[in-house]
């Protein structure tokens, strides 16, 4: 077992190094240059049709059920440590580079949901979309296509299950005493009774869930900020400042280079949105809609909401107060961070946060997992046998070495983002003539 664990870990750091983040940021920025900033010009509009209804037969779920799946899968543990972790490995400036992950990230993710809906078939389990197909139906490279689906079945199990249910455990263990096997358990059988409805069970109720626990994390943080707004303008202060200077070591801080700032903030942010990995396109495929930019306008909004909204709310509450320079660690620190300001409260908000994102996370990945399994096995392949294996993983990352956890999810999601991100370049062009389309034709309206 040992030698599995560093064998994995050696992948993950190999994947994830320098050349993937110029990868992964340096699409972002290629695609927003050729659409000409998407997404800033068209966010305002983007938001609008979150809630507008198509009157299409075409798809399985509304824009907003798109949405909130798609959010689902990446609003999760990843906006509570994996912001601390960037703070404490990268300094405050790692949230300035957070930031630029999802500014960029938005084309990204926009130019996915274009191409998933363009490219999207119709089966006998309805919609199906995603980087598989539009590998195999826009490039024509069916053995691309069948790589990302095998690596997206993998990335399931890892950042969509096991980090996920690792966390929830763990968490649930160290302010409850619940054993770990009890809440892993507890979670096996709620993510069975909704997995096992399909895509219109989980829209369903992520359309309840999400908006839910989202409200629940950002109004607290909120409350937070306002009753200490003093603390606010100091603490974006040092974002921008640490971003282009190395973070002095005070406390029990270590200090961090700009270089590590970069590292920690591309990579954690990369985590938290998803942009580029090529998991949203999937959800994105099932919208109702005739048209794949106003869906693909809809999915970028999720970064926005994830990486500028949720994390920086997180960022700002822990540079806030001490325990980011005290040594604190990472898997404590938004906790203690928010009971420093609404004592127990305030880490019960935590606690209840991380489980509802870990397991909002599960159920958007389950969906990503069956999609890529149907691609690769067919549909007269029973999608139940995916969904059982799925949810008796969950056990597995419940009561299995975080490390290792860690580890796996690094690099099935680095080994999943590559095929997705060739494709994003050779297809750019196919994006840009639809969003020319799109917009000239709401402008000649």
């Amino acid at each position: 077992m040992k030698l599995i664990e560093d064998l994995t870990a050696s992948i993950a750091s190999f994947i994830w190094g320098v050349p993937m983040l110029v990868l992964l940021v340096g699409t972002g920025l290629y695609l927003t240059i050729i659409l000409r900033g998407v997404q800033f010009r068209a966010l305002g509009h983007a938001f609008r049709l979150i809630f507008h209804k198509e009157h299409s037969p075409e798809g399985e779920i509304s824009h907003f059920s798109a949405l909130t799946t798609a959010l689902a899968a990446t609003v999760g543990i990843g906006n509570i440590v994996g912001v601390a972790t960037a703070i404490t490995l990268g300094g405050p400036g790692a949230v300035f580079w957070m930031w630029v992950t999802g500014l960029l990230g938005m084309a990204s993710k926009y130019s996915e949901a274009v191409l998933a809906v363009k490219y999207r078939e119709k089966g006998a389990n309805g919609y199906k979309g995603g980087p598989m197909y539009y590998i195999t139906n826009g490039l024509n490279m069916k053995w691309l296509g069948i790589l990302f689906a095998l690596f997206t079945i993998f990335a399931s199990f890892g950042i969509g299950n096991m980090t996920q249910a690792n966390a929830v455990s763990q968490i649930l263990q160290s302010s409850a005493k619940i054993p770990t096997w009890l809440s892993g358990g507890v979670m096996l059988i709620l993510t069975a009774l909704v997995t096992f409805g399909g895509i219109k069970s989980i829209g369903k109720f992520t359309s309840f869930l999400i908006p839910l626990m989202i409200a629940i994390y950002v109004i607290t943080a909120l409350i937070i900020l306002i009753l200490n707004i003093d603390k606010v303008i100091p603490a974006l202060g040092n974002i921008f400042s640490s971003a282009f200077m190395p973070a002095s070591a005070f406390g029990g801080f270590a200090g961090a280079t700009v270089a590590s700032a970069i590292r920690y903030g591309l990579a954690r942010g990369i985590f938290s949105n998803e942009s580029g990995l090529g998991s949203a396109p999937i959800a994105a495929a099932a919208a109702k809609t005739n048209d794949p930019v106003k869906q693909a306008l809809v999915s970028m909004t999720q970064t926005f909401i994830d990486t500028l909204v949720v994390c920086t709310m997180t960022a700002v509450v822990i540079l806030s107060t001490p325990y980011w320079s005290d040594g604190t660690p990472s898997g404590e620190l938004t906790l203690r961070s928010f009971k420093y300001y609404l004592g127990d409260f305030g880490a019960w908000v935590i606690v209840l946060s991380t489980v509802l994102f870990g397991y909002s996370t599960i159920l958007g990945w389950s969906y990503y997992g069956e999609k890529a399994f149907e691609f690769l096995t067919g549909e007269k392949t029973n999608n139940m046998i995916y969904r059982f294996f799925f949810v008796c993983i969950i056990i597995v990352g419940s009561t299995t070495k975080l490390d290792f956890v860690w580890n796996f999810s690094d690099m099935a999601n680095g080994l999943m983002a590559i095929p997705n991100l060739i494709a994003l370049l050779l297809l750019s062009k196919v994006v840009r003539l639809e969003t020319n389309r799109y917009f000239l034709s709401r402008k000649n309206k």
